[in-house]
């Protein structure tokens, strides 16, 4: 467990295990705390985690005004020449995700895997406006509740867990949804993902990729993926049925069979 200043800003990040480095990026709303029921999973295969509280996240010091998505990547690249890693293989989810891509087409030799789950290689309109939604419902904490968290999940895993659903309710109206600091937090960053877009940067990414996609993912829609998919030299992609947004949470034992068997496996495969 560390920190490191980036441009004045305290940034907190975990090194986790030994071995090959895997970079692990959050979700908008998550931390690196959000991890810990997966660190053991992540770790075998011989891989050392880092974890990273991005910019106005988690215990990473608050931003005094607005940035650019981009700039993420750029304090993950002093991130990286702090430690002294070369090249890692990255996994990140949703806004983790956007931040993969911004580094992996402005540093891609520090990028040797991608895992881009959830993920979209621009805001457009409609999203735009669902951060927009998010934001104007701050100061209210059912009514942020009930505008960001019941469209991340899909309607089986409503059914499915439907009292863990109640107790999570419960949790995040009293405490997160209740803090004007982390509200103020989210809303920086939610306007910080209106800046990104890598559509036409895409065919710069030149490591192994795979993209993981739901079929009931209502804030980045599998057409979304596909655009990757086709935009990303060899990427492979992988679709879960009857799953949503945070398709890790929902499918986590698939989820991280897919994602670790790829990280883990270093020597292509030619078929005759």
């Amino acid at each position: 467990m560390g920190s490191f200043i980036f441009r004045g800003k305290a940034v907190h990040y975990e090194l986790v295990g030994e071995g090959r480095p895997l970079l692990l990026l959050n979700g908008i709303m998550m931390s690196t705390k959000s991890w810990t029921p997966f660190l053991e999973a992540f770790r075998r295969g011989g891989n050392q985690l880092l974890l990273v509280d991005l910019l106005d996240q988690g215990q990473s010091q608050a931003m005094d005004g607005e940035f650019e998505l981009a700039l993420q990547a750029e304090m993950l690249k002093a991130l990286l020449d702090e430690l002294s890693i070369e090249s890692t293989a990255i996994f990140g989810t949703s806004y983790g995700g956007e931040v993969a891509l911004n580094l992996a087409v402005t540093h891609p030799e520090k990028v040797n895997k991608l895992v881009l789950a959830n993920t979209v290689a621009r805001t457009n309109a409609w999203l735009k406006e669902i951060g927009q939604a998010w934001n104007l419902a701050a100061g209210n904490p059912e009514a942020y509740y009930a505008t960001t968290i019941p469209v991340i999940y899909s309607p089986d895993f409503y059914d499915r867990k439907a009292d863990w659903m109640d107790r999570r309710k419960q949790l995040l109206t009293t405490t997160a949804f209740a803090n004007p600091d982390f509200l103020s937090r989210m809303a920086r960053l939610t306007r910080s993902a209106e800046s990104h877009d890598v559509t036409g940067r895409l065919h710069l990414i030149d490591c192994p990729t795979l993209i993981i996609s739901s079929t009931q993912d209502h804030i980045t829609p599998l057409e979304e993926q596909d655009y990757l998919r086709e935009h990303i030299k060899d990427a492979s992609h992988v679709i879960f049925p009857k799953t949503g947004h945070a398709a890790f949470y929902e499918r986590p034992d698939a989820f991280v069979s897919v994602m670790m068997g790829f990280i883990n496996h270093q020597h292509r495969i030619t078929v005759m």
